[in-house]
């Protein structure tokens, strides 16, 4: 196989065949004719020497290795267009990039008026933010993919060079009419009799509460699991269970109307964010600027919702 026959456009037509599932569709989107998709297509097959679609009377399914190209061809496209993306900004007059991996307790609670401060002051300084799990952030400090990462203190990072950043208080929730709304503080152990609403597999507070549970010979019962705070919040107000978030990230406005949150007794309620950075490679000079703002800004200097 010759990569240098590898062309983007054709890669893009790949790309929009696969999700249209049609190449009378690609065509369209595309703006050229079928007989041309047609052939760019087979074109692809020849060289990678492999068949990426099966033509069925409904349209295309891709098969195993299309599903691999599929794959690879995603991420080189989604590569090229953050390459075209930032050579804009440069062209436009900014003085550099900065990539940020944080978990979305840090997303909700603080990095908003964090970066809000520092773009004040470094206008030029362009900032991705990709909202990810705590243990993928860590991959990516490692593998060179974000500059600068957040997030928990409970997993592990021992590759990485780390720095305690900010605290956050996790809480009980529960709707105002649930037994345990008569508490003001509990203790987590004397919840675990109800169902929980909970986050998705590998988030970093799942994986809290449940190995919490787990030490105290308990099993957490989870009654659903969504991908965000604010559809734990719904799902609590809704009926379907309890949960525990960082007091921060509650809209406060659901506070004492349809939701109570609790404080919680057990030490690890108070939670660390931490910031990470790769050992072995240095900073450039803008990923340094930012991580010297954000260690340096005092928590004093925002508002908090409490």
């Amino acid at each position: 196989m010759n990569i240098s026959h590898f062309d983007l456009n054709t890669l893009r037509l790949f790309v929009t065949a696969a999700d249209c599932k049609s190449l009378t569709r690609t065509a369209e989107i595309s703006s050229i004719t079928l007989s041309a998709v047609s052939k760019r297509i087979s074109e692809l097959e020849r060289n990678v020497n492999c068949q990426l679609f099966v033509r069925q009377p409904r349209g295309l399914e891709l098969t195993t290795a299309g599903l691999g190209l599929l794959r690879h061809a995603r991420a080189l496209l989604d590569n090229v267009n953050s390459m075209a993306s930032e050579l804009n900004d440069y062209a436009r007059g900014a003085i550099g990039h900065v990539r940020i991996g944080a978990n979305v307790s840090a997303v909700i609670q603080f990095l908003p008026e964090d970066l809000a401060a520092f773009f004040q002051s470094n206008p030029g300084i362009k900032i991705y933010l990709e909202e990810a799990l705590s243990d993928a952030i860590v991959d990516s400090i490692d593998s060179g993919r974000v500059d600068i990462g957040i997030f928990a203190d409970n997993v592990d990072a021992t590759a990485l060079r780390t720095f305690p950043w900010r605290q956050d208080r996790l809480v009980l929730l529960v709707p105002t009419a649930h037994p345990l709304a008569m508490h003001n503080e509990i203790w987590f152990e004397d919840t675990l009799a109800w169902d929980y609403v909970a986050l998705n597999q590998g988030s970093s507070l799942l994986r809290r509460i449940t190995d919490t549970a787990a030490s105290v010979g308990r099993l957490l019962k989870v009654s659903i699991q969504v991908t965000s705070f604010d559809a734990v919040c719904r799902m609590i107000q809704a009926g379907l269970g309890i949960g525990i978030l960082p007091l921060n990230a509650i809209t406060p406005a659901l506070l004492g109307t349809s939701l109570k949150a609790i404080t919680l007794k057990d030490e690890w309620s108070q939670r660390t964010l931490r910031i990470g950075i790769n050992a072995k490679k240095k900073l450039h000079p803008e990923a340094s600027k930012l991580l010297d703002f954000l260690m340096g800004v005092p928590e004093s200097v925002f508002t908090k919702r409490s």
